[in-house]
């Protein structure tokens, strides 16, 4: 009977890549305390509804994408395809808005989507999601964007660059969506169906669509840029200048839109110059009417979300390899040996370092390969000799020393 495998889509993080996940996942969560903002968990399965009515029916995600079945009760339900809707509702059903103040949450975790898998995209993928409620000013997002660029540019990501467009609000984006309708109603029968649909319902995606002849037939679309009321054009105004008094500079692209319908004025994404055609590593936006579709109150809101896979995929082409060794391995090299290593080895412990054994003794190359293996920074030698004298052997991989220990002093280590 043959061995059972992994679910398409859904990967496993080895050893060799966990140190490398725990190192982007320690960076974010040390950024965002700096930034003020507050961990909420939510279940990585919510009511669908909840998603048909923050993503939009028309969305691929809601269409084609999600994990949905029916539990016993006959209740639809769905494996969470993102984190802004979950954290949106965790918000209004715990009231956490109460008090007028902005609310600043962060969620890290497991999301899904039946896609295609490759190559730093799987059916389940980790995010960081970063939310701003209730706070409509320019400078939350100006701040949102900034702490996005801190979080790569800490990791060491090379040639980021970060790219802004203004989607409008609900008074003046009316005026642009039936204008780029007009435009492209002409043209419909050299769209890709998936466009023919969204200009009836969402037509904004048609501009971020990746067929050649959906983006040729694009390309002289009316901008949203000369549709922005003096609202909206004050606040992207603002947002860029924000920017520029942080020393940042930007890129201002008319063709960059969310994939996802709720989504209002300021929109970005920070790109590498080391992706290639994909170079986006992470995006978000301005959402200033969720919180009132999801039937709350009309909370401003600001957030990004980052995937996870595509950023260590990133990070192991560009980053030094990670040593995630144990401070000592503990040579085990006589029977005599295993008592008294035993007890060193967890008084170690004790004291916070992280040691390495194998409990069956062996020769002394079988447990320096067994050492160099482990990625030990020093090994602690017991053996015969070592027991008689009392003191410890220990040598140090790194800089080729030895030094002797009592056996009884793990203060001393």
């Amino acid at each position: 009977m043959p061995a059972v495998t992994a679910i398409r889509g859904f990967k496993d993080i080895l050893p060799a890549e966990a140190s490398l996940w725990r190192i982007v996942e320690e960076t974010a969560r040390d950024v965002v305390r700096r930034f003020d903002f507050v961990e909420l968990r939510p279940p990585i399965m919510e009511k669908t509804e909840l998603f048909q009515r923050s993503i939009g029916q028309s969305t691929d995600i809601v269409e084609k994408e999600m994990y949905t079945m029916e539990d016993r009760g006959g209740e639809k339900i769905t494996l969470r395809p993102e984190a802004t809707a979950g954290l949106v509702r965790a918000l209004l059903e715990h009231n956490l808005h109460e008090g007028g103040r902005a609310v600043k949450l962060f969620c890290l975790g497991q999301m899904f989507r039946y896609e295609r898998p490759q190559k730093g995209r799987q059916r389940q993928f980790h995010q960081l999601d970063v939310e701003v409620f209730n706070d409509p000013s320019p400078l939350a997002d100006a701040e949102t964007i900034f702490l996005l660029y801190v979080f790569l540019s800490e990791l060491g990501l090379p040639s980021l660059s970060i790219v802004l467009n203004s989607l409008g609000c609900r008074e003046c984006r009316p005026a642009y969506r039936q204008s780029l309708i007009d435009h492209l109603s002409s043209r419909k029968e050299r769209l890709c169906g998936d466009c023919q649909r969204r200009l009836e319902q969402n037509p904004l995606r048609t501009l971020d669509c990746k067929v050649p002849s959906c983006q040729a037939e694009a390309q002289d679309a009316p901008v949203l840029a000369s549709f922005l009321c003096p609202d909206c054009r004050a606040h992207f105004e603002a947002v860029k200048s924000a920017l520029a008094s942080l020393g940042l500079s930007y890129e201002l692209d008319e063709r960059l839109v969310r994939g996802l319908d709720y989504y209002t004025r300021t929109t970005f994404e920070v790109r590498s110059g080391d992706l290639g055609a994909q170079n986006a590593v992470a995006g978000g936006g301005r959402y200033d009417g969720l919180c009132r579709e999801l039937g709350g109150p009309d909370l401003p809101g600001i957030g990004f979300a980052v995937g996870l896979e595509r950023l260590i995929l990133l990070l192991s082409q560009t980053a030094p390899p990670v040593s995630d060794g144990p401070d000592y391995y503990v040579a085990i090299l006589c029977p005599e040996a295993q008592a008294p290593a035993f007890k060193l080895i967890h008084q170690l412990r004790k004291k916070g370092l992280a040691v390495a054994a194998d409990w069956t003794p062996g020769g002394l190359k079988s447990r320096l390969r067994r050492a160099d293996k482990s990625g030990a920074a020093k090994v602690v030698m017991i053996g015969p000799d070592e027991l008689a004298s009392g003191q410890v052997l220990i040598r140090d991989l790194v800089a080729k020393e030895q030094e002797t220990r009592p056996i009884d002093r793990p203060d001393l280590f």
